[in-house]
Parts: structure tokens; sequence; C-alpha cells
């Protein structure tokens, strides 16, 4: 004895049991019940989240007679008139489905408009849904363009579409328009729950989570996969059988890989690759489950009650976004999605993964227990504030600006004399001598030199990133070396990896020993806000031309309804920073 497939013994039959299509339920039940019908419907969305089915409730809904064989137009079929009844069956005369994939000639649509200038054998109305439109010839559609304008008024077209971005405006103008979303996963979840307990089959809430994900998005692909799943579970619904089938990983395993690169342990990294391989498991499915994990984990640190208490996983996510910061997270993440494109370029997927994980060692952020802490007697004080005398040893060859120069902006320290051999003693903020580097703002110097590095491809990318970030709040001159001592408000930036090539790119430009310092700090002079002040006022300056123009004067005097659109006024290209 066969049975009936899931999709099939549990397709709609009306609205009511129509789930997660709500807007576009709502918007059919208001016009069946207030008899404002279209003549043409166009469904769009992927493949099995209810284009045909909503079609078919439509259909019915049109016909319906009722249990008396009294009834009119309705939001809610009885299902038991022959009207319904056929259209379930799928022998009611009067509804016509036709499969454009395989029937998209003119013929075939020519034979179809035949057929409509003749009433409805036994129905209210002809209903013709064309299923796979976008597959329609050029010619086929022009050959429909007409009747689907003007219909009989006995006939509606339902046309229906996986790729609406191929049928022509001419068709889309034609029809009202309803754009059927992907089931969230949630809903797949409870829906397939609550099939399977009408089926009185045993099913683990993990192994329905496992199927919801496969199904991204598609009733229909779930309840496939979850009469796939009682096959190869003898019955039952189990999560490892569920996974074994899919062969999905394991969510261990993609925390196992997350810990390891928070720890910056990159054997770790490579052992979690080993097991995945001895286990047979996808790398790419690895990644997969990253992303999903630290998008909960993002979630987590974002809105720390937004996931649910019940859901196991929630546990897992709660507990490895305490490991990372929130940038760190984010950073990860954009690997992980960058990594699953790349994956079929590696020469093979392990290969791919391990080149994806130790990108997350080589990028993360520094460890701010490990950095090296910046010296005392060389620390920005606040504006304006005095600074304490340090009671750590000056180096020999420099010297410690005095809080006055430090309140103008710019310090410039005197070195030692060279004529003396012997170490000079080592000087206190209070006895420093300063003056000003070319009487430029400390701020001017860096902002200028960090343009010249960037015009001439010095820095890019991370380190570029780095200077265009970083305020200047003090240089200190010295026989030796300049040091550069800067404030960086973003974590990931003050990276010794991104400090040290900008300090190499620092030194080249200067032709001479350049040391850089950063310290943590929130900031409010960088290249990048005077980028910005830069651009504010060049796009102020364009829209003032633009409005002062006698031209545009004179037009705006002649049509009183005319206005400049926002954000239509562009700027002339100027000089990259």
């Amino acid at each position: 004895m066969s049975s009936t497939v899931l999709a099939r013994k549990y397709r709609p039959r009306n609205f009511e049991t129509l789930v997660g299509q709500a807007h576009v339920v709502q918007a059919l039940a208001n016009a069946l019940t207030q008899q404002r019908l279209h003549h043409a419907y166009l469904f769009t969305g992927t493949r099995g989240v209810g284009k045909t089915t909503i079609a078919r409730i439509l259909a019915k809904s049109l016909n319906c007679t009722g249990p008396d064989g009294s009834g009119g137009i309705t939001a809610q079929p009885c299902g038991v008139c022959a009207a319904c009844r056929d259209i379930d069956a799928g022998r009611f005369i009067d509804y016509v489905e036709l499969d454009a994939a395989s029937n998209r000639g003119v013929e075939e649509i020519t034979r179809l408009l035949d057929q409509a200038v003749y009433k409805p054998v036994v129905g209210r109305f002809k209903v013709y849904l064309i299923d796979e439109v976008h597959m329609l010839s050029a010619h086929a559609f022009n050959a429909m363009l007409k009747t689907l304008e003007e219909p009989p008024d006995y006939l509606k077209f339902i046309l229906a579409t996986t790729d609406p971005q191929k049928v022509p405006a001419t068709v889309l103008s034609r029809c009202l328009q309803f754009n059927l979303r992907p089931m969230a996963a949630a809903t797949i979840v409870s829906h397939l729950a609550t099939i399977l307990a009408t089926e009185d089959v045993a099913a683990e809430p993990g192994a329905l989570k496992l199927i919801a994900r496969a199904a991204r998005g598609s009733m229909r692909d779930a309840q496939s996969l979850a009469d796939q799943a009682i096959a190869y579970g003898s019955g039952r619904v189990e999560e490892a059988a569920v996974r074994q089938m899919l062969g999905a990983v394991d969510r261990s395993h993609a925390a196992r890989c997350i810990e390891a690169a928070a720890a910056r342990d990159g054997a770790a990294l490579i052992a979690a690759v080993d097991g995945l391989r001895e286990l047979g498991l996808s790398a790419a499915g690895a990644l997969e489950e990253m992303a999903a994990l630290l998008q909960e984990m993002a979630i987590v640190q974002a809105v720390p009650g937004a996931l649910p208490d019940d859901d196991p996983d929630s546990e897992v996510a709660r507990r490895l976004a305490a490991l990372l910061p929130a940038d760190e997270t984010q950073l990860l993440y954009s690997m992980v999605l960058a990594g699953r494109a790349e994956i079929a370029l590696a020469p093979d997927e392990y290969s791919g993964l391990v080149m994806v994980l130790l990108r997350m060692l080589a990028f993360a952020p520094a460890d701010e227990r490990a950095a090296p802490s910046t010296p005392p007697t060389l620390a920005a004080a606040p504006a304006g504030a005095a600074r304490a005398k340090s009671a750590s040893p000056a180096r020999s060859d420099e010297a410690v600006a005095t809080p006055a120069a430090a309140n103008a902006g710019v310090e410039r320290v005197a070195a030692a004399p060279a004529s003396k051999a012997a170490p000079a003693p080592a000087m206190s903020a209070v006895d420093a001598t300063t003056t000003s580097i070319d009487g430029a703002p400390a701020a001017d110097l860096w902002t200028a030199l960090v343009q010249r590095l960037a015009a001439s491809g010095a820095i890019a990318a991370m380190v570029r990133e780095l200077a265009m970030q970083a305020e200047c709040v003090r240089i200190v001159d010295s026989a030796a070396a300049r040091l550069w001592q800067l404030r960086v408000e973003r974590e990931n930036l003050r990276a010794p990896a991104l400090r040290e090539r900008l300090q190499a790119a620092v030194s080249n430009a200067e032709g001479r020993a350049t040391r850089l310092e950063i310290e943590a700090g929130a900031v409010a002079d960088t290249p990048a806000t005077r980028d910005g002040a830069e651009r504010d006022r060049r796009q102020a300056e364009a829209e003032r031309v633009i409005q002062d123009d006698p031209l545009v004067k004179a037009l705006m005097a002649q049509y009183k309804t005319a206005r400049i659109v926002p954000g239509s006024v562009k700027p002339p290209p100027g000089p990259t920073p």
C-alpha cells in the first residue's frame, strides 16, 4: 500500500491553514470579501513557498458554491462543494494549469487563449494558472498581452514565477503582484512539528531545526526532507540521524573553531579541521555553521536578551560571545562569509578551510593585555591639564615637553647636545625645553604626512585606515629618532602588526628613524574627520553654487513646483586624502 507524501497530503486547502504568507492572505481575503477582484494576479517567490497552493485556493474561492449550492464568492471556500473537490483533485474543467517551462511556445498560448472566448462550463469563472511564466517565449508573451489586459469578465489569469525579472514590464503592469516570502525557520519548525505529531512520528527539536535550515525557506523542501528523515530513521526523526543524512556539521565543531580563534590557538584550529576531515564532514558546512553561530553571538552582544532561553544553542552563543569583543565577532563573520565563496577555488576544501581559519589569526586584533604599555614620560596629557612629574627614567637622547607646549598643540623637544660623550641625565617634564615644529600644530603635520603616504600608495587597506583614524597628540624629536604619539579609538586598529607597518612607511617617507606609539582613547581631530569635514564643505559649496546659479533661479521662478532633487548635486572630484 502506497502512502501520500507529506508535501501533497498536507497541502493547505484554504487560507486559514496556509502558513508564512499572512500579507498575501490578508490582501486576497479582503479583496474577495469586498468583491474587488482583479483580472490578473502575479505570484512571485522561491520554490515551495505556496504560489500554486494560493492559486488553487483563489480558484476555489472564486467558484465555491457552498455546501448547499447557493454560496457565492468567498474568502473561505467550503471544500465540500463540487467545485472545491474537483479543483483539489485537479479535474475542474474551468481551472487550467499550464506549465510554461514545457509549454513555452506561441502555439500553446494561442491554443489556450482560443478557449478563452467560451464561457465557463460548470464554474462561475474560468481560471488560467500559468506556472513559471518567465519561461514563455517573447512571441508567447506578445500573443497574450491583449487578452491579459482586457479579458472577458468570466476569465481570471493567475501567473506564477520564481524569476520575475524575466517577465516583461508590459505583463507586470497588467497584474496585481504579490511577493511570497521565504519561510522563516521558526515557522517551518512549528509546522513540521504539527504535521509529525498528526502522523504520530516522534521528532527531536534539534532534528527539525536542521531540516528547517536545510530547506532554506521552502516549506515543500522541508516536508520532503521530513519524509526522507522518517525513512532514514525508521519512523523516527532524530537529530543525530538527520545530521548524518544531511551531512551537516555539529555545532560543537563550529564552537571549537571559534574558541580556538578567540584563544589565538593555531594548533587547535588545525586539530579542528583534522577532526572534520576524519569524520568526512563538509568544510563548506563547517563555515556555514560558524556563520550561523557568529550571527547569534553578534545578536547576544548587541541585544543580550534576544535569543530564546529554551534553545540549547543559545547557551553556546552566549558563552562564546563573552570570549570576543563585538568588533572582532563582526570581523570573523565577514571572513567566514568570504571564505564560503573562496573555498571552491582552493586545491581542496579542507585546505581552503585551514586558510580561512588561519586568516582569523593573522588579522586578529592585538590582545590588550599583551600590548606594551605607553612609557609614562611620553604619555600625552589632556589639553589644558598639568602633567605629573614622571617617576620613570627618560632616554638619554630625549627630553619630555612642558605642559605649556602641550597646550599649544605641538611639541618639539630639544635633543641633548651631541658633543657630550656621556649620557645626559634624565629630564623631567618641568625641565624640558620645547619649541614648535615649523610653527604647525601636531594634527596638521600628521594629516599632511598621511595624505602624502596615501597619495603615493605607501599605505593601503587596514594600515591606511589606522593612519586615517589616528589623532596625533604629541611629537618628540631627538637625535636618534622622531617619536609620533598617536591616539586611536578603535581596538582592532591598535594591533602591533598594523603599527609596525605604518611605522616603516613613515620612516621611509621622512628619511629618518621614526617610532610610533599608540594609546587608546577618544579622538577628535584625525585625518578622517578632516577629510569628512572637507567633503561636507565641498558639498555645501556645490549646493550653494547651484542655488545661486542664474539659470536655476530663473527656472525655479518660472515653474513654481520645481525643486532641486535632494542628493542630486555632486561636487567636482577633489584630491584623494
